[in-house]
């Protein structure tokens, strides 16, 4: 069955009656070129079983399962689940759950109904819930690579360098966890119905080593998310704002010069180690 056909979609979906969710952010692709180039750009092979994240009709779940040993495809909405029993039909190593994956156990997941293989994360993510579902992603600890369609700007701020614009507290946990970098852009003509955005294909490389010594993972954030809170401020006076409970402005000052850091340094200059060290110093002084 043709997936990627505007013709052939419209008539699969009118005969199961369905119609789009704007809630749920569908928008299905209507270029053969794109799911392939997402399957191929991710890396999987044999070895893999891959989670994906909102199947849709099953374009990339179908490039997935020519590719991977095993593919285990999360999705919410229900009236979805006919139409991937009749696309998915001859593919015998994919498996669809419905759920909602912000509320799914995922390592357990991944484990229990692949088990003995590598694993990866192949989707094309609804845009509104993106942020959280990388976090969970990410923190569930058992991905070797995560690539991901999403819209252009947030690929841009999670690969974003620090001293440029995109860059924040979302680039630094992603580059924190893993390596990112920008495989293609998807323009809305690929979808139907079209977005009014751009969208772009992300790959991630977990890191099996972290780009800074972090012994406290907690306080990492902490004051990442304080450097990035109110960007027109000092680096001092947007930690003030979250410490200056427990250390006055002097404190914090010393504290950033102590690391090597400009007074005046605003928190969207600082890389990954200038964060560690400057939580790591941070946290003692807390202690």
């Amino acid at each position: 069955m043709e997936l990627t056909s505007e013709r052939g979609i419209k008539e699969l979906l009118n005969s199961h009656g369905f119609r789009f969710s704007k809630s749920m952010g569908q928008n299905f692709l209507v270029d053969a070129g794109v799911p392939e180039n997402i399957a191929a750009g991710s890396g999987v092979d044999g070895s893999f079983g891959v989670l994906e994240i909102g199947p849709g009709i099953g374009a990339l779940t179908a490039a997935l399962s020519r590719r991977a040993a095993r593919v285990v495809a999360v999705e919410l909405d229900n009236k979805l689940l006919p139409i991937l029993s009749d696309t998915l039909a001859d593919c015998g190593n994919v498996k669809v759950i419905p759920g909602d994956i912000l509320k799914l156990d995922i390592a357990r997941t991944v484990r229990e109904e692949m088990p003995g293989l590598r694993y990866a994360v192949c989707a094309n993510l609804p845009y509104n819930i993106t942020t959280p579902v990388l976090t969970a992603l990410v923190e569930a600890r058992v991905f070797e690579t995560i690539t991901v369609m999403v819209q252009r700007e947030v690929a841009r701020r999670m690969c974003a360098a620090p001293g440029t614009s995109d860059y924040g507290a979302f680039s630094v946990f992603v580059q924190y966890h893993a390596s990112p970098g920008i495989l293609f852009d998807v323009p809305p003509s690929s979808f139907l119905p079209p977005p009014k955005v751009t969208s772009s294909v992300v790959t991630m490389a977990l890191r099996r080593e972290k780009p800074a010594e972090v012994a406290d993972e907690a306080m990492f954030f902490r004051v990442v998310r304080a450097a990035f809170a109110q960007r027109r401020k000092t680096l001092v006076n947007s930690l003030e704002s979250v410490f200056g409970g427990r250390l006055n402005k002097d404190a914090l000052k010393e504290l950033v010069v102590g690391c090597g850091l400009d007074a005046l340094a605003r928190g969207e200059t600082l890389g990954i180690p200038e964060f560690a060290a400057l939580a790591r110093k941070l946290g003692d002084r807390l202690k």
